[in-house]
């Protein structure tokens, strides 16, 4: 099921995870619920710093592990931006991403805003699962403004 993120509170987050066979953990509904807050895209860093921030005691293998079941279940989507690190991306509906190199920000592109007039053919016996679409951005210099 493809979901958006929407503000979720505790109580709608456990239900989730129990919906996609997740035991829901008090630091396991304190991830979702900081995830499911807005569609975003986190990293695991910024996840476990906002959790520590706000009094959480969790290690960093708990935030990996559980972000890594999350995404195994569909309740997140992770992606492979840059190779550096992974991102988290609340919203699991089809859609593409800008990424701006210099600040390492990704922004959604909605499907229809991005448009293919040909794909090659999948190899026999395969067939496109999906694409994914990662728009790379830089300030333009003053000489190109």
């Amino acid at each position: 099921m493809n979901r958006t993120a929407t503000a979720a509170g505790p109580p709608e987050c456990a239900r989730r995870l129990i919906q996609l066979g997740i035991r829901p953990t008090p630091q396991r509904v304190q991830i979702a619920a900081l995830l499911l807050s807005a569609p975003q895209h986190l990293s695991a860093e910024q996840i476990l710093a906002a959790l520590r921030s706000s009094g959480t005691r969790v290690s960093k293998a708990t935030v990996y592990n559980t972000l890594n079941l999350f995404a195994a279940r569909g309740l997140i989507r992770q992606l492979s931006v840059d190779g550096s690190r992974a991102w988290f991306d609340s919203n699991t509906a089809v859609h593409y991403h800008f990424h701006d190199t210099d600040s390492g920000m990704l922004i959604d592109v909605p499907v229809p805003e991005v448009e293919f007039s040909r794909l090659p053919s999948p190899p026999p016996g395969m067939e496109v699962a999906g694409i994914d679409l990662v728009i790379r951005l830089r300030r333009k210099s003053d000489t190109d403004r």
